[in-house]
């Protein structure tokens, strides 16, 4: 059903004049998505600038029933931060709630209100001469909140965590308008349940992160970077192990690559390929430390050439300055725009344990090739920790409607080999809207009925981003 006049009223009214948008152009950007065309309607959009005002606007949509879809920056991957069609769900932005409230260098914190730009928060760490590790591609507008909400993870998840381990408190708006202020600044607390786990990957299902807590660290000093090209994904995984060997928690990302990446890179942003070799796999990767600059530089270079020797490596470039690195991590970190423009890629954002990862791609490589002869192979991802894009775009010649009509057989393919390695079928996007069907499908009925019975305890009138992480039926 539709939100009625009244309650739309009431809503109004309880944001004020600068806390609602609900001009039919202006409510578009919040109800249109990142990618895929995903299809979002709704009559009102909330933005409210304090965690009171947050909590009073749920308290009236639990009274009369109306569902919320809290939104951060509008940059997820599965759907997750936008309205359904209908019209029968307003929109919660926290992009007012934009403040840093403070920043603890002896304790090594920030605290920050869930609308402020995680770019924000990394230039704030930098300021006092520290690192909020999260790096992602969307930092300059995504926002720390959605990142909560998804866990994001990023390309420093092999030596930092993903943003879980990031957490060390939060506050949250309650399903019935209520404030959990959980903003501890404490590494030790087994005072009861830590329930900022709860909320942290829940996409708003549970309840409305408003703030939080983050975990900083000592920021690097020294940064090498070295584009490697590698005999195939076994060997990049014996290339990682000789790397933590050798050098330990100085790696800090681990990108696996196929040539193609760099192939479309070039065809559509025009970036240039900076190995031009034929071997179809290439690893990206950051080792950062304390050390003084250029101290790792040598003891890189000794593991490459052992490497070479071994007939793992076939050929590497060492960055020589940092305007070099930050070139070759464009190239990763534009991969979301080169797929939209080079064709229709059946995105997978899939982990199994990172010995596993030459097997998945061995197995799911050939299953596509005899599925789908002549499809461009689009696969790259954080092998460091187990999380890879598996994304095939449509063979020459198909209609890019013929090739999204095999989605769901594709999906199958890929999961259902994920699943037999023991994997899971969503890294680091998230459930959303996209994964519902395959999450059931895949998990197992015990713990598809404890989700349901978080859920319920948490949000009984499933009014918090109703049919999202699980289907709506049974709430």
């Amino acid at each position: 059903m539709t939100v009625s006049d009244k309650t739309l009223a009431r809503l109004k009214q309880a944001a004020g004049p600068r806390g609602y948008l609900d001009d039919p152009e202006a409510i578009a950007p919040y109800c249109t998505p990142f990618r895929d065309g995903w299809v979002g309607e709704t009559p009102l959009v909330l933005r409210p600038d304090t965690t009171e005002m947050v909590a009073a606007l749920v308290r009236i949509c639990a009274e009369t029933g109306t569902p919320i879809v809290p939104q951060g920056g509008n940059t997820g991957m599965t759907g997750g931060g936008l309205p359904h069609p209908g019209g029968d769900e307003v929109i919660l932005s926290t992009g007012r709630l934009n403040r840093i409230r403070g920043i603890d260098p002896l304790n090594d914190t920030i605290t920050a209100e869930a609308g402020v730009v995680l770019a924000d928060i990394r230039s704030a760490a930098e300021g006092v001469d520290r690192l909020f590790p999260l790096l992602l591609g969307a930092q300059g507008s995504c926002q720390i909140g959605g990142n909560l909400s998804t866990n994001a993870g990023g390309i420093n998840v092999v030596r930092y965590g993903n943003v879980r381990s990031m957490v060390l408190g939060l506050e949250v708006v309650t399903g019935d308008g209520e404030v959990w202020d959980g903003l501890r600044a404490l590494r030790k607390d087994n005072a009861g349940y830590d329930l900022k786990h709860i909320f942290i990957g829940a996409e708003g299902t549970l309840g409305i992160i408003t703030a939080a807590v983050l975990r900083l660290v000592a920021r690097p000093r020294e940064r090498q970077t070295a584009l490697v090209e590698v005999a195939d994904p076994q060997a990049a995984v014996e290339l990682l192990a000789r790397l933590r060997g050798a050098m330990g928690d100085v790696v800090s990302a681990f990108e696996l690559m196929h040539r193609n990446c760099f192939t479309l890179a070039t065809r559509t942003l025009g970036h240039a390929d900076p190995m031009p070799g034929q071997r179809p796999w290439r690893v990206l990767l950051d080792l950062t430390g304390q050390q003084p600059p250029g101290a790792l530089r040598e003891p890189l270079e000794e593991v490459l050439a052992d490497a070479l020797e071994a007939g793992l490596v076939s050929d590497a470039i060492v960055a020589a300055s940092g305007a070099q690195a930050d070139a070759l991590w464009r190239i990763r970190e534009d991969q979301a725009e080169v797929q939209r423009q080079a064709g229709k890629g059946i995105k997978h954002d899939i982990s199994v344990p990172v010995s596993l990862v030459p097997d998945f791609i061995a197995r799911a490589d050939a299953a596509m090739e005899r599925a789908y002869p002549g499809h461009v192979v689009c696969t790259f991802g954080h092998l460091g920790d187990g999380n890879i894009h598996y994304n095939p775009i449509e063979p020459p010649g198909w209609e890019q409607a013929r090739w999204v009509a095999e989605t769901g057989p594709i999906n199958r393919i890929v999961h259902d080999i994920v699943a037999d390695l023991g994997g899971s079928i969503t890294a680091e996007h998230g459930v959303g809207r996209l994964r519902l069907a395959e999450l059931v499908h895949y998990k197992s009925a015990v713990e598809i009925d404890l989700m349901r019975r978080l859920k319920r305890a948490f949000d009984p009138a499933n009014i918090l981003n109703p049919g999202k992480v699980l289907p709506a039926q049974g709430g």
